[in-house]
């Protein structure tokens, strides 16, 4: 009986911590030290557990059991250079409850480092044949533009719901699809296999992007690691914002708050109070719902198996998660 949805891969994300560490090693001290520093600082590890689930549930064994832990750390790796690229844009003052790597070590050796990971992720990755660099590269490519995306939506209270999902697929649902893809490409699954990893992964990753945007709404700074209202605070429109904005009642209110250029606390708990009185919340959770259903269809023609089960239990847990 599965426990937890990543029991079955326990072992191999004790694996992929200890290629990390190793992965980071430089002789100039300080890019391993902050490189160790943004990678300890813990995480879900959603997007190595993908990689290797989408594996094992393909079939994959031990006779690849070195290449997949490699390529399931370089998706980590490079999940971790974008958190220190995003602190820095975003002047995150905080990181999953530790002060933001640019903030401990100075804007300068913190960019350094981001790039140091990313070229050792790469370099992780080195020996695989192209079709596997091909889909890294094409998630790199895609975090990238749905971050200058982002950046054109800014303080932009009518962004359709059709360009926010836009953003969310590339910052967070591409680089999650390309793990699935890669996990069950090397398992050797039939191609419409990996076309179905690539379809769990996506919708997952839309998913858990959704109720990251919920969580920012609704969820408490102690374990979130992070300040409630980030996003109002910053004038990104998640979909929670999108959905009060939207509304025939408090929509007004919602959106002169979300203009501000120059915002206060007064403004974003007049804001929190008048999105605790819509149903914004619970719209947006629906909408998560919706790509989580996706994402279990996509596993129906997968063979029965604890590491199936888990991928099931994966997509469940993300819209009651409160972290």
């Amino acid at each position: 009986m599965v426990l937890s949805w990543d029991s079955p891969i326990r072992h191999e994300l004790e694996m992929v911590e200890a290629e990390m560490q190793r992965g980071v090693f430089s002789e100039q001290a300080i890019l391993t030290e902050i490189s160790l520093y943004v990678i300890g600082s813990g995480g879900k590890r959603i997007r190595p557990a993908v990689t290797l689930l989408s594996f094992r549930a393909n079939g994959g064994d031990d006779s690849e059991i070195s290449r997949i832990i490699k390529v399931a750390s370089a998706f980590e790796m490079i999940h971790a250079a974008t958190l220190i690229h995003d602190d820095i844009n975003d002047a995150g003052e905080l990181r999953r409850g530790r002060e933001a790597a640019y903030k401990r070590y100075g804007v300068q050796k913190a960019l350094i480092a981001g790039d140091f990971l990313f070229v050792r992720s790469f370099s992780l990755g080195g020996a695989f044949d192209e079709r596997i660099i091909q889909i890294v590269a094409e998630a790199m490519t895609a975090i990238a533009e749905s971050e200058i995306l982002q950046a054109i939506h800014e303080l932009d209270p009518d962004t359709r719901l059709k360009e926010y999902i836009k953003i969310v697929i590339g910052k967070t649902a591409k680089p999650i699809e390309a793990g699935a893809r890669v996990g069950a490409y090397l398992a050797k699954a039939p191609l419409q296999a990996i076309e179905d990893m690539g379809a769990y992964g996506l919708n997952l990753g839309i998913a858990f992007q959704i109720i990251d945007d919920i969580l920012d709404v609704t969820g408490n700074a102690s374990t979130l690691g992070k300040p409630r209202g980030v996003d109002f605070m910053d004038g990104k429109p998640n979909l929670v914002l999108l959905e009060a904005m939207a509304d025939p009642t408090i929509g007004p209110e919602v959106r002169r708050l979300f203009l501000k250029k120059e915002k206060t606390r007064a403004d974003l708990d007049a804001a929190l109070s008048f999105i605790a009185t819509s149903d914004a919340v619970a719209k947006a959770k629906d909408i998560a719902k919706e790509y989580t259903a996706k994402a279990e269809l996509a596993l129906a023609n997968l063979p029965e198996s604890d590491h199936k089960r888990s991928m099931k239990q994966l997509a469940e847990s993300l819209v009651e998660r409160n972290t």
